[in-house]
């Protein structure tokens, strides 16, 4: 399979990449505040989600892929951890409505080419890169259930 960026996290990256390193904050703190909330059955059932252990924070997350082979990525992580809810949010909204195959397919390194790499420490960017790594790990566990 070749690696290539969808249409969203391409466009997230140039939102990213038109602002200057600071502004980048700025937008990764508004990411971070559009995380959107779990589905009620997760929040009644925690023990679902998987806790990303690379992340400094505590963050959770749970791949669905639906009947017609869309992931549905949902994630979790607390309001004081802006820097890691906005990695979140940016996984969740940017692999929003793609198949199987079209999340696999995202470069393993698209934390680093967001333009973050000089705004927060390599252990996030690293944290961020797991995140990525745990959610195409669960899409191909769920594909090949």
């Amino acid at each position: 399979m070749t690696e290539s960026t969808p249409h969203q996290l391409a466009e997230i990256r140039e939102e990213f990449l038109a602002l200057e390193t600071r502004d980048r904050l700025q937008l990764l703190l508004e990411f971070s505040n559009e995380l959107p909330e779990l589905p009620e059955r997760y929040r009644e059932h925690p023990d679902l989600l998987e806790r990303v252990e690379e992340c400094q924070s505590p963050v959770f997350i749970f791949v669905e892929v639906d009947g017609q082979g869309i992931v549905h990525l949902h994630a979790t992580a607390p309001k004081e951890a802006p820097t890691t809810r906005g990695f979140a949010s940016i996984l969740v909204q940017g692999l929003a409505g793609l198949t199987a195959d079209e999340v696999l397919s995202v470069p393993d390194d698209y934390p680093n080419t967001i333009g973050l790499t000089e705004a927060v420490s390599p252990l996030r960017i690293r944290g961020m890169k797991a995140l990525l790594g745990r959610t195409k790990r669960q899409v191909r566990e769920k594909i090949a259930a």
